[in-house]
């Protein structure tokens, strides 16, 4: 069977697996569970059916693989695979929404938009599969850029997840913390690094079916275009919701840039966590 039919079936079977959980648990978690292993797995879908005997199939399978299992873990150790995980986000929309129409927001949006998006942003494997050549500079470029965004990422969740835990430590030792959300490290440069480097190293995937094609030119843009669009309506509704927990978080926007890492603007002070 041609690989990339493979993947509609794997898609078929996500797809109806992560809406019947969200019916049976009342949890809408799912495809947020399985973010982290479905493109994973589509990718090395193309590289087997080329015999692994693609170097560039291999290298993108192995960078995505490494792309699964940082994401995987740092969702796991939030606790986003324990029973009553869910993103607390789909809690506050709930609350905003009747519940018919977050029946259909749920499966059209959450279950099919979602997992299809997940398949886009793996098919340029789809467009290298055909495309089998030597590894070349552009390559290697792409797969250090990757690397590096990797790397951004592991550190601004780490921050966050020291953060995090500090936070909960002050109110469990009934101090008021200061601040209440992160402003320093990697947060100082940009309100959200870890979506910048998460977006960015699906943009370099991209780049390796063009540097396989031989063209910038390529319909697989669709999966990092779509998938951008995707964080850009996250990161505003969630920073309505830190608006509305937070009144100084309006000063730290308006200082720090929302996504691309850039310097902050002048007036006003990152806050710096203290015991």
């Amino acid at each position: 069977m041609e690989p990339f039919f493979v993947c509609l079936w794997v898609l078929a079977g996500v797809c109806a697996a992560t809406w019947v959980l969200s019916l049976v648990t009342g949890e809408h978690s799912w495809v947020d569970r399985i973010w982290s292993v479905v493109p994973v797995v589509y990718v090395w879908v193309f590289a087997i059916a080329a015999g692994l005997q693609d170097a560039r199939l291999d290298l993108m399978a192995g960078l995505v693989t490494l792309w699964g299992a940082r994401l995987t873990f740092n969702f796991a150790r939030k606790g986003g695979y324990a029973p009553g995980g869910e993103d607390y986000r789909w809690e506050v929309l709930r609350g905003r929404m009747g519940r018919g129409a977050f029946a259909v927001f749920n499966l059209f949006f959450i279950v099919i938009y979602q997992n299809v998006l997940l398949l886009l942003i793996a098919l340029p494997a789809w467009t290298a599969f055909p495309h089998s050549t030597a590894l070349n500079g552009f390559d290697l470029a792409c797969a250090v850029l990757f690397l590096v965004l990797l790397v951004g990422e592991t550190v601004a969740d780490q921050q966050q997840w020291v953060f995090q835990n500090w936070k909960r430590a002050e109110v469990a030792a009934g101090r008021q913390p200061s601040p209440r959300f992160l402003q320093t490290g990697l947060f100082r440069y940009s309100r959200h690094p870890n979506f910048f480097c998460e977006q960015a190293q699906w943009w370099v995937v991209f780049l390796f079916g063009c540097v396989a094609a031989g063209s910038l030119l390529q319909w697989t843009v669709i999966g990092p275009l779509l998938l951008t669009g995707l964080f850009i309506g996250s990161t505003v509704f969630t920073e309505s919701i830190s608006r509305s927990r937070y009144p100084e978080y309006a000063e730290y926007q308006r200082r720090t840039s929302p996504i691309v890492p850039w310097f902050p603007r002048r007036g006003g002070e990152a806050v710096t966590a203290r015991s």
